[in-house]
């Protein structure tokens, strides 16, 4: 049996190679760089470690927690502490906890009465029902009021997405949201009448996920899973060129450009590297168009203290900055409140994110001038004073696919290609979801069609053997 090609040894790549080689189907991943995992990256140095991609691996499916027990990674799995549930969003200049029950929101002061009466009416706003596709900006204003849009989800979409929330679309960014609305009329009702169907599905909200990591960091699943696919992930090599045949699919390489037989492909890149593969195909395949997908700048700059030296607390996941408080960063991430060995003893680390939509000019400046912006909103957030025991930042200048207003258009030609292109699947985060955890089941899913597509395929060649 020819090996399945993987392109892309990110998460998603390596999740869907790991699984067919488990199911006996032989792979070859295809990396650029000279490194797996992608945007996963973790950097122990002086007692610190430092994540620059996500932090954090959410159990929204059994899936997730599956491929942690099937790679052997049980005993190095490490819980978030759970005292680090409180999540803070800045109003007034200052971090303000997040209500976590109705009696908590209806006595914060994060929301005013207005907006508090807003989350009461919602129940009886009508639900949308003309098909016409909504930013998340107008399905918040109508649903709810504007200073929830100002106040809290423009701050949750810059955290997750580095977004422009009067760009993203709910539809395609938020899909649960709208299904809410769609099946129950309402979010809040959706919340609660909801649950059970959830249940069956085996799925968990989100904001209600556990969360977790390794004892070294999220680098370590990547790692873990590339040692047991050994000699068949190859790095530092680049795929040129996709040539479909009537027995799968040849691929050609950098460096010796190479030409390997194939019995299917796996894209597991990004949607701009997407948009540069050459792909002969029997039918015309159009990829020009991925190239239109928006990826922001982000910085990542990651900051240790001594803890005398914060006078804020930092007990829970971390703080999220609405773009009208006038901060430079989107969000801070409280790393050594989540997990143990994230810092010397008397320290903290604390990730920070600058640029994406809101201020995407700002991720492309020199490090020191990263480390300075950060330290003086940092300052007055959460009352930082002294220097930094621990500076380090990365920047992708290319970080998170927008699923902006129209994406679907782009999810359309996905499966249109896979119509015309049999053996070629695309996986990964733009199209499935950007989430880490998003990411490891669009892998796993990948996995599914894969392995009946080699299989029938394996049935058709078999000699028919005369009586």
């Amino acid at each position: 049996m020819k090996s399945v090609a993987i392109i892309g040894a990110g998460i998603t790549g390596l999740t869907a190679a790991f699984y067919l080689k488990c199911r006996g189907i032989p792979v070859t991943v295809y990396e650029a760089s000279g490194r797996v995992g992608g945007v996963i990256q973790s950097l122990r140095n002086d007692g610190y470690l430092a994540e620059f991609g996500p932090n954090t691996l959410l159990e929204t499916s059994a899936k997730i927690s599956e491929l942690v027990r099937d790679a052997g990674l049980q005993s190095r799995r490490l819980d978030a502490d759970p005292k680090a549930e409180a999540r803070y969003v800045v109003r007034c200049k200052r971090p303000m906890a997040m209500p976590s029950s109705p009696v908590g929101f209806l006595a914060t002061k994060l929301f005013t009465l207005k907006a508090k009466l807003a989350v009461l009416r919602e129940p009886f706003v009508p639900a949308r029902r003309d098909g016409v596709e909504e930013s998340i900006a107008e399905f918040v204003v109508r649903r709810f009021n504007r200073e929830f849009l100002d106040h809290a989800v423009d701050a949750l979409v810059s955290g997750i997405y580095a977004g422009d929330p009067r760009k993203l679309s709910v539809t395609h960014a938020f899909p649960k949201l709208k299904a809410l609305e769609d099946n129950y009329g309402s979010m809040i009702k959706g919340q609660i009448f909801g649950a059970r169907e959830r249940k069956k599905r085996r799925e968990v909200a989100k904001d209600r996920a556990p969360k977790f990591s390794f004892d070294e960091g999220l680098q370590v699943l990547p790692d873990t899973l590339a040692g047991q696919l050994g000699n068949s992930v190859k790095l530092n090599t680049s795929v040129l060129k996709l040539t479909q045949t009537a027995g799968g699919w040849v691929v050609v390489v950098s460096g010796s450009e190479s030409e390997v037989e194939h019995s299917a492909v796996i894209y597991a890149g990004t949607a701009f590297k997407l948009a540069q593969l050459k792909i002969e195909s029997k039918s015309t395949i159009e990829l020009a168009p991925f190239s239109e997908i928006r990826y922001p700048p982000v910085a990542s700059v990651v900051l240790g203290f001594r803890r005398e030296d914060v006078a804020h607390p930092c007990q829970g996941f971390g703080m999220l900055i609405p773009k009208i408080e006038g901060f430079k960063i989107l969000g801070t991430i409280f790393s050594s409140s989540l997990f143990p060995n994230r810092a010397p003893a008397g320290h903290l680390t604390l990730t920070s994110y600058i640029g994406g939509e809101r201020y995407p000019e700002l991720a492309s400046l020199p490090p020191e001038k990263l480390y300075e912006l950060a330290c003086e909103d940092l300052r007055v957030l959460l009352g930082v004073r002294g220097e930094p025991t621990f500076r380090h930042c990365m920047v992708y200048s290319r970080a998170i696919p927008q699923y902006n207003v129209g994406y679907g258009r782009y999810r359309a030609l996905m499966s249109d290609i896979e119509a015309k292109a049999p053996g070629l699947f695309l996986a990964g985060h733009y199209r499935d979801g950007i989430s880490l955890s998003d990411s490891i089941v669009s892998g796993c899913n990948a996995v599914e069609r894969v392995e009946t597509f080699v299989r029938a395929a394996s049935v058709r060649e078999q000699p028919v053997i005369s009586k």
